[in-house]
């Protein structure tokens, strides 16, 4: 069972995000009272598939134990979530650089937890001759998201026109060689397929992220992905009417 690693001081912050790990699938959850009872918990020989934790605390901050995760040749490709009350860009990006895969905001929602965990759930399985465009119903998502079907189809306008704009970026970074960034924008844009339901585009995503990012391989991903967005926006607005 794969294990996630629940880091906070504050003992109801930490029953909360414990509960809602739970709430996304089956896990095995294990619990640091701090930084430092992580680090031990890890030097000890712990390997969760992913760690959230929060970015104060006494002994060894947040951020100071993704410092040593970072340097640690086991546990350096480990996914990072940083559990934070500020909202300030700096926070953000001082994560963001020291390798960090997101971060979540007190107080938490489920969504923000659930799209960190989306890589370990296992998506319904598509109908045959579904492939990409295997989704949640547009309903589904609205309910899941708690928002109507014009907020939805702001969302995927916004999404396609963070996709049109990937294209052109991605084939830059890959010409300049920086497979990380490209690594990076692609996981950011499977992040964004796992909140609006789209199943067979996320998993598409992650398909080329498991293998080698040749510049063919990540268009065609892209491809793929533009459509199952626009077709998502068709059958919203055709629920609409």
């Amino acid at each position: 069972m794969m294990k996630v690693l629940v880091v906070d001081d504050d003992v109801v912050s930490r029953m909360v995000l414990m509960h809602l790990v739970d709430s996304c699938g089956t896990f095995d959850i294990v619990e640091a009272e701090d930084g430092a009872d992580a680090w031990q918990q890890l030097e000890a020989g712990l390997r969760p598939a992913i760690c959230f934790c929060d970015l104060r605390m006494p002994r060894l901050s947040g951020m100071e134990l993704l410092q040593r995760i970072k340097q640690h040749a086991e546990l350096q490709a480990m996914p990072f979530v940083l559990v934070t009350s500020a909202t300030d860009g700096d926070t953000v990006r001082l994560a963001s650089d020291a390798g960090a895969a997101g971060y979540v905001v007190k107080p938490f929602q489920a969504d923000q937890v659930r799209v960190h965990l989306a890589r370990f759930l296992t998506p319904p399985a598509p109908a045959p001759g579904e492939g990409e465009h295997h989704a949640e119903t547009p309903a589904a998502t609205q309910l899941r998201l708690g928002i109507n079907a014009e907020r939805l189809l702001v969302y995927l306008g916004g999404f396609q026109s963070q996709l049109a704009a990937a294209g052109e970026e991605l084939h830059q970074l890959q010409a300049s060689g920086d497979q990380q960034e490209t690594r990076l924008r692609l996981e950011r844009l499977h992040t964004g397929c796992v909140t609006l339901g789209l199943h067979g585009a996320a998993a598409g995503l992650l398909a080329v992220l498991a293998g080698q990012l040749s510049g063919m391989n990540v268009q065609a991903v892209l491809s793929g992905v533009q459509r199952a967005v626009a077709r998502q926006a068709d059958l919203t607005r055709q629920a609409l009417g």
